[in-house]
């Protein structure tokens, strides 16, 4: 608060990047807000934060490494038009790759493809008008070090998308989280489209969220890997139940914004209930089919990208440990479609 504004930020030279979207040379820096009186990261600091929570971790004995892999979606649209003011308001989406704009007439025609509501997962061009775009998304992101694994058109008409990119610890993930949504922003700007991580933009499909890949691994091992249920170990039971149980005080961390909720509904590959289960895409915690165990791993699939990743990934963490250190037991899996 005003109280304490007498901050500094400390950049991290680790994370230096030349802006690629500038015309003058510009440095991009990561910085912690550090209280100056005692050179320490400020308690409300996010990245400060995401760093405590690593060391807690190692403090505990529990694990020394927590590894995170986001998958943000995104929509990529042509334009936006809204309008406020004392006789009402309204707002129009504009794209060419709508389910609804094939009656539209566009300079240079109707190009005639386009998914349909629910149709846009994995097509390939002319229906995904949008892969040039993403690869220049996916080559921006590798020349400024985050490791891109692919990219490809999702499920939602108008130019829903995601590049999914590597994994990494608890920190450096949420920083490359952030440097994804920079470069996903303005190279959409760049290419005359608006792109936006909002949960739910249009009506009628699917929303975007940000599954959340997760693992805890000690002297090399991944604790997550067992013989129980799925492959996994009774550690990751246990960081289940507790993810399970804090999940409402979790939502407002990984749920921020009131339409992260209209994003939550049945129907559209979102989570509406509390479970865990193998391969199922309804339950809220799912265990993907994996190769081998140090691939084994949970998703929580309740997040969205509005979520401040440095925090989102804290708490889910947190709440995951005291499962741990509680044992406390998830339940039985939920082998069913939850809708």
């Amino acid at each position: 608060g005003i109280q304490a504004s007498d901050m500094l930020l400390m950049p991290d030279p680790e994370t230096a990047n030349i802006d690629p979207f500038m015309e003058e040379p510009t440095l991009i820096l990561t910085c912690d807000v550090v209280d100056p009186t005692d050179g320490k990261g400020y308690e409300r600091c996010p990245r400060s934060l995401a760093r405590r929570a690593e060391a807690h971790l190692k403090s505990t004995g529990l694990g020394d490494t927590a590894y995170f892999g986001p998958e943000p979606e995104f929509f990529i649209f042509d334009s936006i038009t809204w309008s406020q003011g004392m006789d009402g308001c309204s707002v129009k989406i504009n794209s060419e790759e709508g389910a609804w704009d094939s009656a539209t007439q566009h300079e240079g025609g109707n190009i005639g493809h386009r998914p349909g509501v629910k149709g846009g997962y994995f097509p390939v061009p002319p229906v995904d008008s949008l892969q040039d775009v993403r690869s220049a998304m996916s080559i921006t992101l590798e020349a400024m070090g985050v490791p891109v694994e692919v990219h490809h058109h999702e499920v939602a008409t108008a130019g829903q998308c995601e590049i999914g990119t590597k994994f990494s610890t608890l920190t450096q993930r949420a920083d490359w989280t952030q440097l994804l949504k920079y470069v996903v922003l303005n190279t959409a700007h760049n290419y005359g489209k608006t792109a936006t991580f909002m949960p739910k933009p249009i009506v009628g499909d699917n929303g975007s969220g940000m599954h959340v890949h997760q693992s805890i691994w000690k002297d090399g091992k991944n604790l997550f890997a067992g013989s129980g249920y799925a492959g996994l170990s009774e550690f990751a039971l246990f960081y289940i139940g507790g993810v399970i149980k804090h999940a409402r005080a979790l939502n407002a961390i990984t749920n921020p914004g009131t339409n992260s909720y209209k994003r939550l509904v049945p129907g559209f590959e979102a989570p509406v209930k509390l479970a865990y289960s193998a391969k199922n895409r309804s339950a809220s915690i799912r265990i993907p089919f994996v190769e081998g165990d140090k691939a084994r791993r949970i998703e929580a699939r309740f997040p969205d990208p509005t979520a401040n990743p440095y925090l989102a990934f804290s708490a889910l963490m947190m709440a995951g440990l005291d499962g741990v250190q509680n044992k406390i037991h998830p339940g039985e899996p939920a082998t069913k479609d939850l809708y």
